[in-house]
């Protein structure tokens, strides 16, 4: 049992919650039992290292049962080593280390006929919970630009839930340089803002019926004019109640929800 929170080891592991450490490894760390769990089903060939607690593998068995399957080692820690090791104040007593995986641009915009672009997205929960909506809403793949969060950020592992190991993501793109090839591909470029038509209009006229590639602007100032520009067209989700604004994950997931309602129809 790995029992020093201080050895170099347990040091090289929690170094990965910095952005340095990352670049230089290619290496990210992934918390907790669901996350860890949609690794090991989806992409095991990932995982480098696994960490447990013994009282936590007893907790999810079935932890113990898809590192087997994946030919993937267990290490026991103590409590006082994964606490070193995590990023989060509670860690729930599982830990893994694993390659970095990204996709490139033209694998996702191939044949693709929902797509959602992050373009300067600074929040690292905002960023995951798009993953995650673009997961469940059937989407072929997410793009984060390079003004965007770092794809890897603990935090964004944290809020995707495992839907990294899911679907491809691209990043470190120039928005430019993506927004061109989905032309190409026969995507069109739908910019979510307050500035754009009503939603419902959308649906109604059928843009949302054909391949579509959302774009999604910075939480705070949404799309340069620059950026909003390059769009087809703009759409904004309509609030009915008194709400001042609603939270960019939130409406991305509606946008990304009403293509899936439209193509699956």
């Amino acid at each position: 049992m790995l029992d020093n929170p201080r050895s170099p080891r347990v040091r090289s592991v929690a170094k990965l919650a910095k952005r340095e450490a990352r670049l230089t490894t290619g290496l990210f760390l992934l918390e907790g039992p669901q996350a860890v769990s949609e690794a090991l089903t989806y992409r095991p060939e990932l995982v480098v290292e696994l960490f447990a607690t013994p009282t936590a593998l007893d907790r999810y068995n079935g932890i113990a049962d898809a590192a087997i399957a994946a030919g993937v080692d267990v290490e026991f820690v103590t409590e006082q080593v994964l606490d070193a090791m995590a990023d989060t104040v509670t860690p729930q007593g599982i830990v893994a280390v694993c390659h970095q995986f990204p996709t490139s641009v033209k694998d996702i915009l191939r044949a693709s006929k929902l797509v959602a672009i992050l373009e300067e997205v600074r929040d690292p929960g905002n960023a995951g919970t798009i993953i995650r909506a673009a997961d469940a809403a059937g989407a072929d793949g997410v793009i984060l630009t390079g003004r965007s969060v770092d794809l890897y950020n603990p935090k964004v592992v944290r809020a995707s839930t495992g839907s990294i190991f899911h679907l491809p993501v691209a990043v470190g793109v120039e928005l430019e340089s993506v927004l061109e090839k989905a032309r190409e591909g026969g995507l069109t470029i739908l910019a979510a803002d307050i500035k754009g038509e009503d939603l419902l209009s959308a649906r109604n006229s059928g843009v949302l019926n054909g391949p579509t590639a959302w774009l999604f602007g910075n939480e705070a100032r949404g799309l340069s004019d620059e950026h909003f520009a390059l769009a087809d067209r703009a759409v904004a989700v309509p609030i009915y109640g008194h709400a001042e604004s609603m939270n960019l994950a939130t409406a991305a997931s509606v946008c990304l929800y009403e293509s899936a309602f439209a193509q699956h129809s």
